[in-house]
């Protein structure tokens, strides 16, 4: 069995640098993250580990510390005012490219525009973009996309929209609004397009695809549904304890690829599996692989990020 790492996948430089942010802190127990900083089960743990409390998603109860972090994923500036006004200091890590996107929805309102979002309808990121506007209208895909009286329409998308769905919506509003003035901002992030166009280089030289990352992360999903789109069989796990090696027998050429909330330290380990299964030939064997990819699992702990 021979394995193809893609040339661009894990993390993006956002969930890096939040996580850089909070390995400085010296009292976690002072710091309430504001919501999931990623969508990452080991991440996630480590946090719990060290301390930091961590508020729902969804609370609307202010913290009892005295430290808010935003989370990469953004807030609304309504929501960062409430938290100021309670007296809470903030310590912000949102990505520069949900600042952008935050910052393209509020000129286009300004210019008079209705805005539209393109992206998951509850997602965090998308409540912190819609919770600043008027009105807006949030698009998960084809089918929520119907004819609206407004004469001027501003249109951004989340951060980790495929391209291809940017661009299949656009031009449905377009073609539902012929009356309208349609304005796009381009605020699909660059790491979410890399990895996109990874994946898309790399599907039609492998048989078997493993995806890494966690379950409730968006852009890990889209490289899901896009290997199993090309009828590649798909494998996804958050971490290495979840491969299976019966799930490999007869595959010929797995392709590996990553999400952007990924730790690199997991993508090696899962990189490493595949390279052991390789050496020893367990790619080649006879079967038809349907052993399902979940079934190993060793119980260690979450290790801290690297």
């Amino acid at each position: 069995m021979q394995v193809m790492r893609a040339d661009e996948l894990g993390m993006c430089f956002g969930v890096r640098d939040a996580l850089a942010a909070l390995a400085q802190v010296d009292d976690p127990a002072a710091v309430t993250i504001h919501g999931e900083l990623v969508h990452n089960p080991e991440v996630l743990g480590w946090l719990h580990r060290r301390g930091f409390p961590q508020s729902p998603e969804h609370a609307r109860a202010v913290p009892a510390t005295p430290f808010v972090m935003v989370t990469a994923h953004g807030i609304s500036e309504r929501e960062r005012q409430r938290l100021q006004q309670a007296g809470k200091q903030l310590l912000d890590t949102t990505c520069p490219l949900v600042k952008k996107a935050h910052a393209a929805a509020q000129q286009l309102q300004q210019d008079g525009r209705r805005v539209v979002v393109l992206g998951k309808p509850g997602h965090v990121e998308v409540r912190g973009l819609v919770e600043d506007l008027r009105e807006p209208l949030v698009l998960a895909g084809l089918a929520d996309v119907v004819t609206w009286p407004d004469a001027r329409l501003g249109v951004v998308a989340q951060t980790t929209t495929p391209v291809d769905l940017v661009e299949r919506l656009l031009a449905a509003i377009r073609a539902a609004n012929p009356h309208a003035d349609v304005a796009y901002v381009d605020t699909v992030c660059a790491p979410t397009k890399a990895r996109i166009q990874a994946l898309e280089r790399l599907l039609p030289q492998v048989d078997a695809l493993v995806v890494v990352g966690g379950r409730d992360s968006n852009n890990t999903r889209q490289l899901v549904a896009r290997g199993e789109a090309a009828g590649v069989r798909t494998c996804h796990v958050a971490h290495v304890r979840e491969l299976d090696a019966v799930w490999f027998a007869g595959v010929k050429v797995v392709g590996l690829t990553a999400g952007t909330s990924t730790l690199p330290r997991t993508v090696d380990e899962v990189h490493g599996f595949l390279l052991r299964l390789a050496a020893a030939g367990a790619g080649a064997a006879d079967g038809d692989g349907d052993g399902g990819c979940g079934g190993q699992r060793d119980g260690a702990g979450e290790r801290r990020p690297a």
